[in-house]
């Protein structure tokens, strides 16, 4: 059974921006993890709400709190192309202390706080999403799955090895694709029914029956001891009551697992932008039927250019790359890296297995890899970074998979 065009127009969305990413230190010390940037030109929050768009779904409210100025932002500049005229909408919802003077206490009570949206628009269905992570996917083969099951909530489901599942919420099923018990991160996650060793983790998905999202919210709230989030209390509690809650398993249409990646971590988040440069990523930023949207600077064309160093022409190359508009190589080599616009890399240098944000300058033979270096930052000449974990320690923040990262802004001491 697939959704009408009447459900979709029935749905409201929630899309929770408000999280502090704080294991993504130090590229969230001026911004919030959606915020951060990512795969040469987007930041992180851009492919949940490109799905939104892309499935139909217009009517988006992005709950902001912690450092929300540059996402706010971003969604005012970049996202203001949908029709007021026909009841569209992507809106910043920063919390506005209905119920007293407090801030989103978790990600069920920055829902209940705004429940009035829901009444406002008649939803039918409200659709909970999280803005910081990274996949394509079109949200009416999940509504369609949860009218078609007769759920009362659905829960957005990935397979992950069991030796990872406790750092997620992890479903036990019945063959149904009921779920039986939701756990929080738990120790010894429960295993797949016809997949052992694997572990069914939720994807901070959810869709829900409006009138079931307000009763169990309300409730919710009145719990002193709750921490009003969803993984933790709304869903666990829905389960034990036997509200009927089912899993939708994210997959193509052999049964194959899709592409979906939590970039929690620096090494995750490294990883994924790396992914990128596969000549068959996992994750196709080309797909025309798919655009992801941003907000697209008027930089010119990137420039590679040519220069005599040492008494030799050296020209400017890149191979295995991202290279955002606006950012010129002159006389320098980048290898199996992620540039974003608007950067400058000198004669001599080199860059290799790196992510450099907009705005960048690279002095005169840097040597450059493992290595992510924010927004803002002029990398004086002659500098070696990525090659000396210990050096490099004195002066950055090294993750555990030995990437180095470089803050916003950061001035190099002279020499």
């Amino acid at each position: 059974m697939k959704c009408s065009e009447r459900d979709v127009k029935k749905t409201l969305v929630f899309l929770l921006a408000g999280g502090k990413g704080q294991r993504l230190y130090p590229l969230t010390e001026e911004r919030a993890k959606p915020a951060v940037p990512f795969g040469g030109k987007y930041r992180i929050i851009d492919f949940t709400l490109s799905n939104c768009v892309n499935s139909g779904f217009r009517k988006i409210l992005v709950a902001t709190q912690y450092k929300s100025a540059s996402l706010s932002r971003h969604l005012a500049v970049g996202w203001n192309f949908l029709s007021s005229m026909f009841g569209e909408y992507i809106m910043d919802i920063p919390p506005q202390q209905r119920f007293g003077e407090r801030w989103y206490t978790g990600t069920a009570d920055a829902v209940f706080q705004n429940l009035y949206f829901v009444d406002r628009e008649k939803a039918k269905f409200v659709i909970v999403l999280s803005g910081d992570h990274i996949y394509q996917m079109d949200y009416r083969e999940m509504l369609s799955y949860h009218i078609s099951v007769k759920a009362d909530i659905t829960v957005g489901a990935i397979v992950v090895p069991k030796s990872k599942a406790s750092a997620f919420g992890v479903t036990h099923i019945d063959p149904d694709n009921k779920i039986i018990a939701f756990k929080e991160k738990p120790k010894d996650p429960p295993e797949i029914p016809d997949k052992p060793g694997y572990s069914l983790a939720s994807m901070g998905i959810y869709v829900f029956n409006a009138e079931i999202l307000k009763k169990l919210l309300v409730h919710d709230a009145e719990i002193s001891t709750s921490s009003h989030d969803f993984g933790k209390d709304i869903i666990p509690y829905a389960i034990s009551h036997s509200y009927p809650v089912y899993a939708y398993r994210f997959t193509d249409k052999d049964g194959k697992e899709r592409y979906w990646q939590d970039v929690g971590t620096i090494d995750s988040f490294y990883e994924a932008n790396m992914d990128l440069l596969s000549p068959i990523p996992k994750l196709n930023l080309y797909n025309k039927e798919w655009p992801i949207f941003t907000h697209a600077r008027q930089f010119p064309p990137v420039k590679f250019a040519s220069v005599r160093h040492n008494g030799e022409e050296i020209s400017g190359n890149a191979k295995d790359s991202l290279i955002g508009d606006g950012s010129i190589v002159i006389g320098a080599n980048v290898n199996h890296s992620v540039i974003f616009p608007n950067v400058r890399i000198n004669e001599g240098s080199d860059i290799s297995d790196s992510i450099i944000f907009n705005d960048c300058i690279i002095g005169k033979n840097v040597k450059i890899k493992n290595t992510i270096i924010d927004k803002f930052v002029n990398v004086p000449d002659n500098e070696v970074i990525g090659f000396d974990l210990e050096k490099d320690r004195k002066r950055f923040h090294i993750s555990p998979l030995g990437i180095v990262v470089i803050p916003r802004g950061y001035r190099f001491r002279k020499r």
